[in-house]
């Protein structure tokens, strides 16, 4: 059984390891430590079968500026699943709860950059997110309503915190 909850500090170093091994590198690890230590962590989720960590996702402050000032999307970034318990619904669980978090702590905007035939079953739209400006643009870049109508007047630039890295080269 799968067991969904908030990340704890004695989680870092399994969830360190399982973004290690779900991505094949050090970036969303070093992401996910930089994103901590910004203090803009929304939500960090794990998921636990048998005492182990199998899946993490992670939702931070995203600002986005707009000629009527700023409002805060909630960027799912990063997200992973155990290679052995990937396609068992396990990432889906994560991002649903994920979602419901980030609502119930009055985030009304979400994004993700993501795989296009994956995230829209969770109401993540490239179309929600055209007026959105930044680092990414195409199919993969999503948004989703938190709240309706929460992105019918928002007109602007996302603004990735520092902890992201550089993305001005993706325009």
């Amino acid at each position: 059984m799968t067991i969904i909850r908030a990340e704890e500090s004695k989680d870092y170093p399994a969830v360190r390891d399982l973004n290690r091994l779900a991505f094949g590198g050090e970036v969303e690890a070093d992401l996910v430590d930089r994103l901590r230590r910004d203090g803009i962590v929304i939500a960090s989720l794990v998921a636990v079968e048998n005492e182990e960590i199998v899946g993490h996702i992670l939702f931070s402050e995203l600002p986005i500026e707009t000629d009527h000032g700023y409002y805060t999307a909630a960027s799912l970034a990063p997200m992973c699943v155990h290679p052995k318990r990937q396609r068992q619904g396990i990432g889906s669980a994560l991002v649903r709860q994920g979602l419901e978090i980030c609502r119930k702590r009055g985030h009304t905007i979400g994004v993700v950059v993501g795989y296009p035939d994956y995230y829209p079953r969770f109401g993540f739209s490239a179309e929600l997110a055209k007026k959105l400006h930044g680092p990414f643009s195409g199919e993969s870049w999503m948004a989703v309503e938190l709240k309706k109508g929460a992105l019918d007047n928002v007109e602007g630039t996302a603004r990735y915190p520092s902890a992201f890295g550089d993305f001005e080269h993706l325009d």
